[in-house]
């Protein structure tokens, strides 16, 4: 069994709102008696990719798990790379492969720089295709990136999802070990069907998203930051657990 955490929207701008809702998130997350495996955090970890807004996630994402990262719409390639992963600033897509558990998980960079719609381009498709296919056949495998890839029938976030997703859906056919699909971006807590697999949309810290049957105003900034608990079971089987911090 692999136990992960999931945080998305992190939104950093040097304000006390943001560092301190961040933080809660992060001591709760550090406080738990199991420690989970790794957390991964699925875009929008700075509200303007400034580096200073990196230099403060690097400092309060701190943890004695790893966590792994993917960039979202308001990310940006050279700083998130700098001052974050401590590289050469770079404007290419930033992917990376993890094991964790025995488990293989790809943060995928969805991001198409200056837009907030996705699309995994074609250096990205290539590399998850890569990636997964160098991986024994028996393990399990869960790839994470930023827009969904499926309507969530709310204007705003289906304006920016992830463009093209027939060309995922066609790769994730040849790669079974594929468990399910982990995304932010939106905002809310939700769970889908995408390529025959669980989608599932991890709620945002910053702020969470009013649907049209809650209320005309998008933003429901008095709701507390949210995270999910995923526990993937030796059958690839994925369960996931909605909590907020308050």
């Amino acid at each position: 069994m692999t136990l992960l955490a999931q945080i998305s929207d992190l939104h950093l701008d040097g304000s006390e709102r943001a560092t301190r809702r961040a933080t809660r998130v992060m001591d709760y997350l550090r406080a738990l008696p199991r420690p989970v495996d790794a957390l991964l955090v699925t875009g929008d970890i700075a509200d303007h990719g400034e580096e200073a807004e990196y230099e403060e996630a690097t400092q309060i994402l701190a943890a004695p798990f790893p966590v792994l990262t993917c960039p979202g719409n308001h990310d940006v390639r050279p700083a998130y790379r700098k001052a974050l992963l401590g590289e050469a600033p770079d404007h290419g897509p930033v992917n990376r492969a993890h094991d964790i558990g025995g488990t293989a998980i790809l943060m995928c960079d969805s991001t198409i720089p200056g837009r907030d719609e996705g699309r995994l381009d074609a250096q990205t498709l290539s590399w998850i295709d890569t990636t997964l296919t160098a991986l024994p056949q028996d393990t399990a495998a869960l790839i994470a990136f930023h827009q969904p890839p499926v309507e969530l029938h709310h204007p705003l976030p289906d304006s920016g999802m992830l463009e093209e997703p027939e060309q995922l859906a066609d790769l994730l056919d040849a790669h079974p070990q594929v468990a399910a699909v982990l995304t932010g971006h939106a905002h809310t807590a939700a769970a889908s069907i995408f390529a025959s697999r669980p989608l599932i949309v991890g709620p945002a810290i910053t702020w969470t998203l009013r649907m049209p049957w809650e209320g005309d105003t998008a933003a429901d900034r008095d709701q507390p930051p949210g995270l999910a608990f995923h526990v993937l079971s030796d059958d690839r089987r994925l369960t996931t657990h909605y909590r907020v911090v308050t």
